[in-house]
């Protein structure tokens, strides 16, 4: 269970992103635009007296194709360190309880997480006097990324860092050089431009899997302060070029108006009093730091 929940939590929120970077060719065929479900009650009714037993991770979805048809996705999230022998027959038999349930088509698709390199199962095979069952499912095996790990780097799919910080977690055991990776990644994560939640959540799975012992722990929270001042400042000053282009009041009235859905007249009012190039030089890095539109005019008021 040590990695199940952050790879649950991953492929909820970011599943279609998840599908793009493992599944390419089925992301294209999905209808994005009518959304998508996670059918973790019907998994758990279908499999809940099956000898076999369910992954915690393990995820069902309901998606629609762009030719219309409903389709149910079963992933399996299989996070082991050694061969399993009834893998190919779980992925079986999850198929075929989940159909004969519902009559749905189901395709099962799987990630194999663990670091054996020699075992990859793509198919469950029987037969006897001409009765024969061939089932193959795509797989995707993680630590087949490992020789592209520059790719991974350039990759701005949110997956690229899951898979990056899996992989480390696995073959970093040190608390320095796991401290050293888990910074930059870190890095990567305020480089790329995501949004302040996804840059939370993403660093929520990175600081579940490469987990640090406790004195090296209070180092890399030290360390990863200044990064995060370092970043703040760096994207305050390329703000501050461009307000210089277009106008400051302009900018901080369109900054706010993109941050909080809206600017209130009195906060626009304000805004407008000031004269001074320093005073709104001042409010970009309040309207960029505030935490909410209260403490916003509350900086306002004081400034002019």
């Amino acid at each position: 269970m040590e990695y199940d929940n952050p790879w649950k939590e991953a492929l909820e929120v970011y599943f279609e992103a998840f599908m793009q970077f493992f599944f390419s060719r089925i992301h294209l065929e999905i209808d994005w635009s009518r959304g998508y479900e996670f059918l973790d009650k019907e998994l758990e009714k279908t499999l809940r007296d099956a000898e076999l037993g369910t992954r915690y991770a393990d995820k069902l979805v309901k998606v629609f194709l762009l030719n219309g048809i409903e389709t149910w996705l079963l992933i399996h999230i299989e996070i082991q360190n050694w061969k399993d022998k009834v893998f190919e027959k779980r992925m079986f038999v999850y198929n075929y309880r989940i159909f004969d349930r519902y009559e749905v088509e189901v395709v099962s698709l799987a990630v194999l997480t663990d670091d054996n390199k020699k075992w990859c199962p793509r198919e469950y095979h029987t037969e006897r006097w001409g009765c024969e069952h061939i089932f193959r499912f795509p797989v995707i095996k993680l630590l087949d990324y490992k020789k592209d790990w520059e790719k991974l780097e350039q990759d701005q799919n949110p997956f690229a860092l899951v898979v990056m910080a899996h992989l480390k977690s696995q073959e970093v055991k040190d608390g320095q050089e796991r401290k050293r990776w888990k910074l930059r990644l870190m890095r990567l994560l305020f480089e790329r431009g995501y949004s302040r939640q996804d840059i939370l959540e993403l660093f929520r799975f990175i600081d579940w899997l490469l987990e640090l012992p406790e004195n090296i722990e209070k180092q890399f929270q030290d360390e990863l302060a200044e990064i995060k001042e370092e970043k703040k400042m760096a994207y305050v000053t390329s703000i501050e070029r461009l307000a210089k282009k277009e106008g400051i009041k302009e900018m901080i009235l369109e900054y706010i108006s993109t941050r909080f859905k809206s600017v209130p007249e009195d906060i626009s009012s304000l805004i407008n009093s000031i004269k001074t190039a320093d005073k709104l030089k001042a409010l970009f890095r309040q309207a960029i730091t505030c935490e909410s539109l209260d403490d916003f005019r509350e900086v306002l008021k004081t400034a002019d």
